[in-house]
């Protein structure tokens, strides 16, 4: 088990790592967690690093796919920190990112808070302490030089590959009145090719997705608040980007959101 300065000294390298733009090959043998919860238990030391309130929560390998790519059984949590969120439309630095690529997401804004409980959530009562749904892209990346390896535990310690985001203006359509699960998004790089998604492949259903955040919050303790935004995981197969690229995803009659790349 680790101990607590364990935990903050593996926080610190992470959080060193992520803002020199390195990689390292994996946590030292001292400070490696070996359970999910103690990868939440890195992962939440990241807060006090920012300025500002928690902007909100990613949920990683949402789909089967995503889960075998990177090795992991299962759906993974990660914090998004406010100086990380970029507006709609800017171009973003590459920089050192190395996994470069743009994923089209259903993104949820709460509008009251969930706090943690023993019982677990419902999807009908998660649903209806939502304020807005949006449309948004996530640009994810990890500190670990081969994040396929390393695991579950010490990607969720590396805060679930969460790197940049952007969230697109909340939706005028009744998107309560929508199957989210067969609601089509096309994805495109460039002029490319148009990639096509859809809800159903964000654990069937975005709003599966969010309830199954909520209980993995409410697991560790920790209540999700009225105002934070979650995105819900990748609709489409991630886009490679490259700088000079623009990326754009159309969500219908929910909205449309685009990223340049620098």
């Amino acid at each position: 088990m680790l101990s607590t300065d364990d935990i903050q000294r593996a926080s610190d390298l992470l959080w060193q790592t992520w803002q020199a733009g390195g990689v390292i090959d994996h946590l030292p043998a001292a400070m490696k967690p070996e359970t999910r919860s103690e990868g939440y238990a890195i992962q939440a030391r990241l807060e006090a690093r920012s300025a500002a309130l928690l902007f909100g929560w990613k949920i990683a390998a949402t789909s089967a796919a995503g889960q075998a790519h990177i090795n992991v059984t299962g759906p993974m949590a990660g914090r998004l920190l406010a100086e990380k969120v970029v507006a709609e439309g800017s171009t973003v630095t590459l920089g050192p990112n190395r996994m470069r690529v743009a994923e089209p997401e259903f993104a949820f804004r709460m509008g009251r808070t969930l706090a943690a409980r023993a019982l677990p959530y419902e999807t009908a009562e998660v649903m209806a302490a939502v304020a807005s749904l949006h449309p948004a892209i996530e640009v994810p990346d990890s500190r670990f030089l081969d994040f396929t390896a390393v695991g579950e535990a010490q990607l969720i310690a590396d805060n679930a590959c969460a790197h940049q985001f952007m969230l697109g203006q909340a939706t005028s359509a009744d998107w309560r009145a929508i199957d989210l699960a067969r609601h089509p998004v096309a994805c495109q790089v460039s002029g490319g090719p148009v990639v096509e998604g859809s809800g159903a492949n964000v654990l069937g259903d975005p709003r599966i997705a969010l309830k199954w955040l909520v209980n993995e919050l409410t697991g560790l303790g920790v209540a999700l608040k009225e105002g934070e935004v979650v995105t819900t995981g990748t609709c489409a197969t991630p886009l490679a980007v490259m700088p000079g690229d623009g990326f754009s995803a159309d969500f219908g009659p929910l909205g449309r959101v685009g990223l340049n790349f620098a």
